[in-house]
Order: structure tokens, then sequence, then C-alpha cells
């Protein structure tokens, strides 16, 4: 029987990679983003649905969903939507902040609770959110987007316990670098002259030639795949050989000799 996945943040990146695998292995994908009109590339592929959907519209979620589910027999919900908001806490605005909190968090949170009534009838059903390395181990610059990234990651550990007793499935899949224009495209943030000699350094990381070691977002959308078919209790799913070196890094050291070294990295 053919399954479908529910997908946000499809347009491009990640989001689209996986809509390409799970359509090349037979699936139906209602892939959601927020404009539509834009995408040329999943429109002319049979079997995927593009619907426009904003994660940080409580009522459009809600409609969405009820929509879908209304023509479709959904299997997996795919979360992830999402961005980077990078900079120092001092030179973000109260109303970046909400924002990355609206769409990071609180998107996940919603589009899943909008689900789960549905799955717990089934009694089966998939949620898989896309956290990051970064909701795995706080980073300068990044306060607020790891705290989105901590947030899901403690959301689907939490909900994974709850919905096991209806055959309900929570998965995490926390990717390292990935070579998409994340770094271009998604990361928003703000200067701050006090925390220049930090960003220049933290900056680094996003270099063309680091960036060319990333990992593929299409290896990624491999590891989603094998997350939605698996069939395993597993929780969450490293993604990256930066990812999982930074993983078995923080299983290895306790938290406080971590900071530690970190700290140590990044003062002048």
């Amino acid at each position: 029987m053919q399954k479908t996945i529910f997908i946000t943040g499809a347009s491009s990146g990640l989001g689209k990679a996986a809509a390409l695998l799970f359509h090349a292995n037979g699936w139906k994908v209602i892939a959601t983003m927020r404009n539509t009109a834009k995408e040329y590339e999943l429109s002319k592929l049979p079997d995927i649905t593009l619907l426009p959907l904003d994660v940080t519209d409580t009522k459009q979620i809600r409609e969405t969903v009820e929509s879908v589910l209304s023509h479709h027999t959904v299997d997996v919900v795919l979360n992830n939507a999402g961005y980077g908001l990078i900079g120092p806490l001092e030179a973000l605005s109260d109303e970046q902040i909400q924002l990355q909190v609206q769409t990071n968090l609180f998107g996940v949170i919603r589009v899943t609770s909008a689900f789960v009534p549905y799955f717990r009838e089934r009694k089966s059903g998939t949620f898989i959110n896309i956290t990051s390395s970064f909701g795995l181990l706080g980073y300068p610059t990044c306060s607020i987007y790891n705290a989105t990234k901590f947030g899901v990651d403690g959301f689907s550990e939490s909900l994974a316990l709850e919905l096991a007793q209806f055959g309900i499935k929570v998965k995490v899949v926390a990717p390292g670098g990935m070579q998409t224009d994340f770094a271009g495209r998604s990361l928003q943030g703000g200067m701050h002259d006090a925390y220049k000699q930090l960003v220049a350094k933290v900056s680094e990381g996003y270099s063309e030639e680091k960036i060319a070691n990333y990992t593929r977002a299409e290896e990624v959308a491999q590891i989603i795949y094998d997350a939605a078919t698996d069939n395993k209790d597993q929780l969450r799913y490293i993604a990256g050989k930066d990812a999982i070196a930074l993983y078995n890094s923080r299983l290895e050291q306790t938290p406080e000799g971590q900071f530690r070294e970190m700290r140590a990295g990044f003062l002048f």
C-alpha cells in the first residue's frame, strides 16, 4: 500500500531533498511551503501535492491539516521548516527572537499537535523532527537558535514516551553542517561592536571551504527516509560526520568539562 508523508519547509534544501527521495521511493508527498508559486520542480511530479503553509500561522496549520486528512491517509509527518537566527543576543530584536521561536519551536509543536488525534485514532504514525547538532551543544552567537533546537529535542523525547502507548513513534534527525544555501538564505541576525572578534571567528565555520566539506542534503534525506522506514524505536538519528563526532564527544565528557573546553576556544 502506498504511504504518504507530510513535509513542512519543502521549498528548498533538506525539505526538498526529502520530498524528492520519498517520491522516488514510491511515496505520496504532501509538500508544504510558504510560497508554492515559486516551486517549479516538485510541481511537475506526480503524487506530489504542493500546499501553502506558514508554520507561524496557527489557523492555517489547523485548516491545512484538516483539509489534508479529509483527502489523504498520512503515515509520516516531517517537521523540517526552520531557519537560523545567528548573532549576539545583544544584537537581536525582540521581534527577531519571537519569530525564531514561533517558527523553529512553536511551528513544530503546533503541526505535531494537529496530527496527534489522527495518529492516536489510527494507532500508528511517525513524527520526524529536524533539530541540529546545535540542539545537542550550545554555540556562541547561536543562543536563540540553540534554544529552539534544544527545545525541539526535549519536546520530541517527552512526546515519544507520551505517545508510545498509541503505537505512535517520535524521532529526531540532527544534522551537522549541510551543503545547502542555509548560510546564505536562512541565517538572520545582527551585529554588535562588542562582539566583532567573536563573530569573525564563528563566521569562519560558514566559509565556502568549510561548507564544501559539509554533508549533502541528499545524504541527510536518506537518514530521514531510514528513520521513517526502519520500524525501530530509536529516538535520535545523528546525521553527518561532524554531528556524530560532536554527539559522541557530548556522551563521553561531562557537560561542565565540555563547556570549559568550548569556552577556552572562544576566549581571546
